[in-house]
């Protein structure tokens, strides 16, 4: 048997709205990433956030209703990747539970919070291209110590997974109206 017949299926009804369905077109990356890509049990994946790839960094202050896609694309791939059998680390887990008022809670962006990064072999990683209609994902997996590529997908995300399609949009800072 082979490795994409042991892919998980994802059974989506065509009649479904896009909205909320991101961890559908998630799984559609990662068969395309995954699919060469051999299992062994002895590597360990740490996946990153997505970041624009115009400055390859999150920038908190970027109000476009994609701005949080890298995070949800990094946290969809650790699970991608778990449910095809990779073992991933998660490096923002905390040495111990905190526990506030509101709740108790074990991951972190606290550098001062987190546990050391154990012997990663390959990283996740991927940058988003805003696009009129969506966003253009790319992810890849990297050899660590390398730096090669050896892995590599390309997704178009529509924009009304995340939010009902604008009237009214502004790129560059101008101010365009679509539709009727």
């Amino acid at each position: 048997m082979s490795d994409s017949e042991n892919q998980p299926k994802m059974q989506y009804e065509e009649s479904l709205p896009a909205l909320g369905n991101i961890e559908y077109h998630t799984s559609i990356l990662a068969n395309e990433l995954f699919a060469g890509v051999t299992k062994n049990r002895d590597y360990r994946y740490a996946v990153v956030s997505f970041v624009p790839v115009t400055n390859l960094q999150f920038d908190k202050t970027y109000q476009h209703p994609l701005m949080l896609l890298g995070h949800q694309l990094a946290e969809g791939m650790v699970t991608e990747a778990s449910r095809r059998g990779f073992i991933t680390q998660d490096y923002k887990i905390t040495n111990d539970i905190l526990v506030t008022k509101e709740a108790e809670y074990a991951l972190s962006r606290d550098v001062s919070r987190l546990a050391p990064l154990q012997n990663v072999d390959f990283y996740i990683a991927g940058t988003i291209t805003e696009q009129q209609e969506g966003a253009i994902v790319n992810a890849r997996i990297i050899h660590v110590e390398s730096k090669d590529v050896v892995a590599s997908a390309t997704k178009f995300f529509p924009a009304e997974l995340f939010w009902q399609r604008e009237k009214v949009t502004m790129r560059g800072g101008m101010i365009y109206r679509t539709g009727s």
